[in-house]
């Protein structure tokens, strides 16, 4: 397991438990405590949690695990989902993405589409509308795509903008289709998120777009986080994997949205 790897678990172990224990976590992982100790050391100088005696613990009760050490959940079920919803968008749409994990594969998806990326003088290509600012770099540099960023305050967790500024240019906006990644979804609270902030943003991403899709791997599905982005009503389809439980998959569907697994 290489350090990255650890780093990725050890904040994995903290964000579902909320503390670590050194020699609990050097058993987990199958590694000498003394690696733990430097891991948790190198964790705090980044500001990811708090050294106690003997362990560490989570800065709160919202913990957001930054998306530099989610790349690797589920990444292969991420990239099908990438794939599937890439395949729902249709040339010349105004697609608006929110930041995460998922929603980056989707973004990495639609850049190589054959259709989108050979024929982009004739009119088939893309606008996206996005706040993250990793998916606006990987897609400045493909032509077949125009991209449209918002102003406003980054995270650092997420690299989304937000705040009232990304809310001023998102108000200005009409999208055909939003793609949202979340951190939640059931039937009782809808689609969530971790912060705030980044829920009121991906709260108007939904509202100026005709279509919402929601994006998001089973793990995320039957649960919820602290802030709300959208009530049930107004996702259209959730594209997921094929680990959801069919009674979870049903009760979404008898909600009113469409299901669609990778």
């Amino acid at each position: 397991m290489s350090r990255y790897e650890r780093w990725n678990a050890l904040l994995e172990l903290l964000a579902e438990h909320g503390r670590l224990d050194v020699e609990e976590a050097a058993g987990e992982l199958d590694v000498s405590a003394a690696t733990i100790r430097r891991d948790l050391d190198q964790l705090a100088r980044q500001q990811m949690l708090t050294r106690t005696r003997g362990g560490a613990v989570a800065h709160s009760v919202s913990y957001d695990l930054p998306l530099r050490y989610k790349t690797a959940r589920n990444a292969d079920a991420k990239q099908r989902i990438g794939t599937l919803v890439a395949g729902l968008i249709a040339p010349g749409e105004v697609v608006g993405l929110n930041g995460g994990t998922t929603t980056t594969e989707v973004a990495r998806a639609l850049a190589v589409r054959p259709d989108l990326a050979e024929h982009p003088e004739s009119g088939q290509s893309l606008t996206v509308v996005t706040n993250a600012l990793n998916i606006a770099n990987e897609l400045t540099v493909r032509p077949q795509v125009k991209i449209v960023v918002t102003g406003g305050v980054a995270r650092p967790q997420s690299y989304e903008l937000i705040g009232p500024l990304a809310a001023q240019v998102l108000g200005e906006l009409a999208l055909d289709t939003a793609v949202l990644g979340v951190d939640g979804l059931d039937t009782e609270h809808g689609a969530t998120a971790h912060h705030e902030g980044e829920a009121a943003i991906n709260r108007l991403l939904a509202e100026r777009a005709r279509r919402v899709v929601v994006a998001a791997d089973s793990s995320k599905l039957g649960h919820r986080a602290f802030a709300r982005i959208c009530g049930l009503e107004a996702v259209d389809t959730l594209v997921t994997d094929s680990q959801v439980p069919d009674a979870l998959a049903a009760a979404f569907a008898d909600a009113g949205v469409t299901v669609l697994t990778a």
